[in-house]
């Protein structure tokens, strides 16, 4: 039951992963994950034009509206869906992520982004093939800060949004995919006393 609640996975595929991995917990939960990744690669070609509208307000400062599709009607109204979508609005408005994956960083933005972190390491006389290695870290650590899909889950920081999105097409069935979300921030782009909102919303997702 302890794996079933960590995973969401079903109490079949839960007996079947530790049979695998000999009882070893967190095997287990390796196995029950890269399972879920092969069977939302198989399903990656399915088309998902159901689903739910989701729209999120925290304490009327930050309102949150996103689209996540699957592929039925029955699926989108099912309760693992909808709490999918409550979810996921909240860490939108917590995490503000600016993009859904790195698919939408604009290239400018992305090389902009590289020449600022040579330059850094160049002031620290790194080596050139040094510099390249760090780059893809930061980048990777970038993309996990501005895009959706990788940042860490404000629920569990052990996964990010791709892991969220894998275990509920598994424990579904269906493809599920996250379409497009705007946050809006009350006052945003007026000068005012900051209020860090984001913090405050993550407080309260944790506890529910």
């Amino acid at each position: 039951m302890k794996l079933k609640n960590t995973t969401g996975a079903g109490i079949k595929d839960c007996k079947e992963a530790l049979e695998a991995s000999g009882g070893n917990f967190d095997k287990a939960v390796a196995y029950l994950r890269e399972k879920g990744k092969a069977a939302v690669a198989k399903k990656q070609d399915r088309i998902a034009a159901e689903g739910y509208v989701g729209v999120y307000s925290h304490s009327g400062k930050i309102g949150v509206v996103v689209e996540i599709n699957c592929e039925t009607d029955f699926a989108a109204r099912s309760e693992t869906f909808q709490e999918l979508v409550k979810n996921i609005a909240m860490q939108i408005a917590a995490s503000n992520p600016l993009y859904l994956d790195e698919t939408q960083v604009p290239t400018e933005e992305l090389e902009k982004e590289k020449e600022i972190l040579r330059n850094k390491a160049k002031a620290e006389k790194k080596p050139p093939q040094v510099i390249e290695k760090m780059l893809e870290g930061q980048v990777k650590k970038y993309y996990g800060e501005v895009c959706l899909m990788h940042q860490s889950y404000i629920k569990d920081p052990a996964k990010t949004i791709v892991d969220v999105v894998t275990e509920a097409t598994a424990t579904i069935g269906e493809k599920i995919s996250i379409r497009r979300f705007v946050r809006y921030e009350l006052g945003e782009g007026i000068e005012k006393k900051q209020e860090n909102f984001a913090d405050e919303v993550a407080k309260v997702s944790a506890k529910k």
